[in-house]
């Protein structure tokens, strides 16, 4: 679906070789399928499913269709973690374990929230503590985190990104100081799924939302990751439980909603009426907070790719473009200042807040890291390139 463009500034022709492009992609086998979805100043412009949610069958994608977007699911426990900041439940500079107070000792003792959401505590890169450990339930993460995670730098010494440790404290400090005493899952669901109307979006995967929902497929060997949940449904079940509790990676949710997360904080932290975050808060996220820091993690990937490594360019609780001309899935071509956040292999969304642009894209079929950022980088320069 294309919609009439001119109004809005953005180039029919252009929106539409965006969809051939990824077309051309999954008929030679790249990826499987996906949806897009492309605003100007909160018009949607493109909104397309592209390839199929069963190749072997030959199913077409839908609009509609529910993902388990991975580390997409840090940007709502980020909002999550920064309106428990404005509400006084802690700071940026509160210390970790003094709402934690399992997680003391050491150098670690020292990590604040602040450090968390910039991706700069200092701890492992890690996906999971305990080689095939359950990831389902909150509860035993933090148990697991608190006695086996200790940190490999001083906090704010380096920058990077944290796949899982982070979001999990984040999200149990949430918990532990709602003054309602609720669960991450209600606190999310009646904070903000509820008043942004995210009503195909959920912690864990919602019974009604199984019809629809794409089952993580990997492209490459993954090696000994498995995503285990205590239901017992596979390498990857905890994505299928709808009673999984991850507040990194455990959100299922399409691009229709996806969107609306991205267009509160274009917004400044309000959509129709909802005011999630304050305008002072959304325009603190968007400071880069890493300097010329490279990013430990993907640093390490562009250098495998004989890439130059690309400056971390973190801001609070999202990643930023830049200014440098490197290697990065929002494209070489959006404003210094855009924002978003990816999920492994497959997922992305971000906002060219310059050029009031949002791009949100979930597929089908989960590439190699270096492979994804190559197209995701090419989708976003095609899609800002609309713009006249």
């Amino acid at each position: 679906m294309i919609e009439n463009t001119e109004p809005f500034g953005m180039n029919a022709a252009r929106l539409q070789h965006l969809t051939a492009v990824m077309q051309a992609d999954i008929d030679r086998g790249l990826y499987y399928g996906a949806v897009i979805l492309v605003a100007r100043a909160g018009n949607v412009v493109l909104h397309e499913a592209v390839g199929y949610r069963d190749p072997v069958a030959k199913v077409p994608m839908t609009r509609d269709a529910v993902f388990s977007i991975f580390s997409v699911s840090k940007s709502f426990t980020a909002v999550l973690t920064l309106q428990a900041i404005e509400r006084g439940q802690f700071a940026l500079t509160t210390k970790v374990a003094e709402v934690i107070p399992e997680f003391s000792g050491g150098v670690r003792g020292d990590i604040t929230f602040y450090h968390l959401l910039t991706h700069t505590s200092g701890l492992p890169v890690m996906f999971q503590p305990v080689p095939d450990m359950y990831i389902d339930r909150l509860d035993e993460v933090i148990e697991i985190i608190c006695r086996k995670v200790q940190s490999e730098a001083m906090p704010g010494e380096v920058a990077s990104y944290a796949p899982m440790v982070a979001h999990a404290l984040m999200g149990e400090a949430i918990r532990r100081t709602d003054p309602r005493k609720r669960g991450f899952r209600q606190i999310m669901q009646e904070e903000l799924l509820t008043p942004l109307s995210l009503n195909d979006t959920a912690v864990g995967l919602r019974a009604d939302l199984r019809p629809r929902h794409i089952k993580p497929t990997w492209l490459f060997d993954k090696g000994a990751l498995r995503h285990l949940g205590h239901a017992n449904l596979g390498t990857d079940g905890a994505f299928e439980q709808e009673d999984a509790e991850m507040p990194w990676v455990g959100i299922a949710s399409t691009v229709g909603d996806l969107f609306r997360l991205a267009e509160m904080l274009r917004r400044g932290g309000e959509l129709d009426g909802a005011r999630i975050l304050s305008p002072v808060t959304v325009e603190q996220m968007l400071i880069n907070r890493t300097g010329s820091k490279i990013n430990q993690l993907y640093g390490k990937n562009a250098i495998a790719r004989n890439w130059e490594p690309p400056p971390a360019y973190l801001g609070l609780g999202v990643g930023l473009r830049g200014d440098a001309i490197c290697h990065h899935q929002f494209g070489t071509l959006t404003s210094p200042r855009t924002f978003g956040q990816h999920g492994q292999g497959s997922m992305l969304y971000w906002v060219d807040p310059e050029r009031q642009v949002t791009f949100a894209c979930l597929s089908h079929g989960v590439l190699p890291e270096g492979a994804n950022v190559e197209r995701f980088q090419k989708l976003s320069d095609i899609a800002i390139t609309a713009v006249v």
